[in-house]
């Protein structure tokens, strides 16, 4: 569980709440925060939207000593009234939130962007993906009333184009922008906001991909550091963003792909 990852125990989180939205399995990205987080002594609630989530979720958060399991969805406004009214029966105040929840039709993630691209596909992966991550803000401000941090993921797609990332991309770039509005608005009340661009992760949102695993052989060799991005580095950035390490930072996208996001072209492109 939590020693699947090589991570440091310390109190830089000690005395802090949060939740955390989108464990799905022991490979997921908020399971290696959420691990890390526990490590340095957080406490916190995860969110899960359906019984079948659930019984798979719960055996993970059990074993960091995570009590609070509240189901969500977050495209239903009645059920996210119901969810943080428990947040605030359970915790009164929250520290942190981390937001790990992406959506987008599969058949829509190949091929191509113009054709394959439909109004119902890219309305839900708008919502889901993105506005998510708006109306969560506002609810968990009300909640921070001596300030907090807030941390959403984010993919290169949202910058680049990526084959068959399509409009999980264009998604992800509005999560940012909007990650860059939140932390705006959220400022004056101490609340810092920022985003996580995590390198290719053997996870469901890349089985989810056409050609997907391909992407992280590819980013491996072509990363600065010929590395593959490890859970640890994500779940260390997301640790510095959410403590008091973090303190200055806000409004930021932090690349954490072994330094894929900087290569223009590889070593030896066009030789022989």
């Amino acid at each position: 569980m939590a020693d699947d990852y090589d991570l440091p125990k310390g109190e830089l989180m000690k005395g802090k709440k949060g939740l955390v939205m989108g464990v799905a399995n022991s490979n997921s990205i908020a399971w290696g925060i959420a691990s890390q987080l526990a490590a340095q002594g957080a406490e916190m609630a995860f969110s899960y939207q359906g019984e079948n989530l659930e019984r798979r979720v719960r055996p993970l958060a059990e074993s960091i000593g995570v009590k609070h399991m509240i189901p969500a969805d977050v495209t239903d406004d009645a059920s996210m009234d119901a969810a943080f009214a428990e947040i605030e029966k359970v915790f009164g105040t929250l520290d942190f939130v981390v937001h790990s929840i992406a959506f987008a039709d599969k058949d829509e993630l190949k091929g191509s962007f113009v054709e394959n691209t439909t109004r119902q596909g890219f309305l839900t992966a708008m919502n889901v993906s993105a506005f998510s991550f708006v109306d969560v803000a506002r609810r968990a401000s009300k909640l921070m009333p001596n300030g907090g941090a807030m941390v959403s993921m984010t993919y290169l797609g949202a910058e680049r184009v990526i084959p068959n990332y399509n409009t999980m991309g264009v998604a992800k770039a509005a999560l940012e922008a909007a990650t860059r509005y939140i932390a705006r608005d959220l400022g004056p009340a101490g609340i810092r906001v920022n985003a996580i661009s995590a390198g290719a992760m053997r996870t469901l949102s890349l089985a989810g991909i056409s050609g997907g695993r391909s992407m992280i052989s590819q980013g491996r060799a072509f990363s600065a550091l010929k590395q593959d991005t490890t859970m640890e580095g994500v779940a260390g950035c997301a640790l510095w963003l959410l403590s008091d390490l973090g303190r200055s930072t806000t409004g930021e996208v932090v690349h954490v792909d072994a330094g894929f996001h900087m290569i223009g072209l590889p070593e030896g492109f066009g030789e022989g």
